[in-house]
């Protein structure tokens, strides 16, 4: 009775006083997902020529654009049409940032990308594009019989999430009964903490980072610590890359499954596990493309880079954008029925742990929001060799000072201790032969006796 109260009541109402419109958007989606496939498609390129067109009417960048090309969105007969508008990425969108906000865009909230790419993006979000965010993620969890409302525990570590932890918020969440872990210090003494967390709050679903929600598995079932009795729904993953070693000891340890949702803090959430197993795309206000190296559309079944035209993003565009993540559009369709389209071999962002010189055990994201957040940093990637030693290699621009560097090294050592950080300045960061990169690597082992 006290899920439905929040569910029907209370969420709808605080939505509305912050002016999104996610509970109508969450009932449509519950509609829209039972459409034929070709059904979804239609109404998929309906939503694109609106979107296009009020971008190109409201949005300088694409106003001009669009003159350039003669580009007219009334006339796309299909998605693929796309295609005549150019790629955009992390580099294109920082150089052109003014340009990208609308005309008639409302109250923006600045965001960053936690740098998974080794290429940190600042840029803005709407209140329909967090309207859109909301909606896709509560869908997902109706699946696994979630709702807002029902007992959850986030393991998160973006500042955004933990630098709001004021008493409004504390209050919002106690009435929605969602609480939130820090991951970023993944020491054992807060992972076990975690665990009596857990087997105290008796959460419906848990919701986080795969690699700390795998290490808190490993903890407990190192320590014959039973979680898989207390009635959890779903574990639901995101921001990294899923690894079956990960989805083992989660679905192990918690005794429920472990749903994948792949989406980012530039992308949104981009597509969600189903309990018949498949990635189903977002499709009624989200495009997904598959491109090869050299920028060129790829079809189903093929890998290459995932591409994502957001179409609740008017305020400030994301068309065409390259994620750098690599996947496939499946040919096929999932067995629940959904219409939805379905990605598949998802080969998403990795993130490794690091050690302090005290053994404290921290999320590699507490060493990269330092750099992130630095507009001269253009790309990093950070190896651990030892405790008492890390490489930070950089490409920067010619912002790039002394008194950074001594702030970097300074921010470094607030979180692993007295170590040494050697950085070297590179004009290119070097990749590996598919095209990535891992940008945090640390050659130290993470496990407890």
């Amino acid at each position: 009775m006290y899920t439905q109260l929040v569910s029907r009541l209370l969420f709808p109402l605080h939505e509305s006083l912050k002016g999104h419109t996610s509970t109508a958007l969450r009932d449509s989606l519950d509609q829209s997902q039972w459409l034929s496939a070709d059904d979804i498609a239609d109404l998929q390129l309906h939503n694109l020529r609106k979107f296009l067109k009020r971008i190109g009417q409201q949005v300088p960048w694409y106003r001009q654009l669009y003159s350039e090309l003669g580009f007219e969105p009334d006339k796309l007969s299909s998605v693929n049409d796309l295609q005549i508008l150019p790629l955009m990425d992390k580099s294109l969108m920082r150089s052109q940032q003014d340009l990208l906000a609308a005309d008639d865009a409302g109250p923006l909230s600045r965001f960053n990308t936690g740098g998974s790419s080794g290429e940190p993006l600042q840029f803005w979000v709407g209140k329909a594009r967090k309207s859109h965010d909301i909606a896709a993620k509560w869908r997902a969890t109706k699946w696994w019989d979630v709702d807002i409302g029902d007992r959850e525990l986030v393991v998160w570590g973006s500042p955004i999430e933990l630098g709001k932890q004021d008493k409004i918020k504390l209050l919002r969440d106690r009435i929605f009964r969602s609480q939130l872990l820090p991951a970023f210090e993944m020491s054992e003494t807060h992972v076990l903490e975690y665990v009596a967390k857990i087997r105290r709050y008796k959460p419906k679903m848990l919701f986080g980072y795969p690699s700390a929600l795998a290490l808190i598995g490993s903890y407990a079932k190192r320590h014959d610590i039973r979680l898989d009795n207390i009635g959890i729904k779903v574990v639901f993953v995101t921001s990294e890359r899923l690894y079956d070693n990960q989805k083992n000891i989660i679905e192990e340890v918690f005794g429920c499954s472990c749903a994948n949702g792949y989406g980012g803090r530039d992308a949104g959430f981009i597509a969600h596990q189903c309990p018949a197993g498949g990635l189903h795309i977002s499709a009624e206000d989200l495009v997904v493309e598959i491109i090869d190296p050299e920028g060129n559309p790829l079809p189903l079944g093929e890998m290459g880079e995932v591409v994502i035209t957001h179409m609740a993003t008017h305020e400030y565009p994301f068309v065409r954008y390259r994620t750098g993540d690599l996947a496939r559009l499946s040919k096929q369709s999932c067995s629940c029925g959904r219409g939805l389209p379905l990605l598949e071999s998802l080969e998403g962002r990795t993130t490794d742990f690091l050690i302090a010189r005290d053994g404290t055990v921290l999320h590699a994201l507490s060493l990269i929001y330092i750099l992130r957040d630095l507009d001269c940093v253009k790309e990093f990637k950070i190896v651990q060799e030892t405790v008492q030693q890390i490489h930070l290699q950089l490409v920067v621009d010619d912002r790039y000072n002394a008194a950074l560097e001594q702030q970097i090294k300074q921010g470094f050592r607030q979180r692993l201790g007295d170590v040494e950080v050697l950085i070297k300045q590179l004009t290119q960061l070097p990749r590996e032969p598919s095209g990535k990169f891992r940008y945090v690597t640390s050659k130290l082992d993470v496990s407890w006796s």
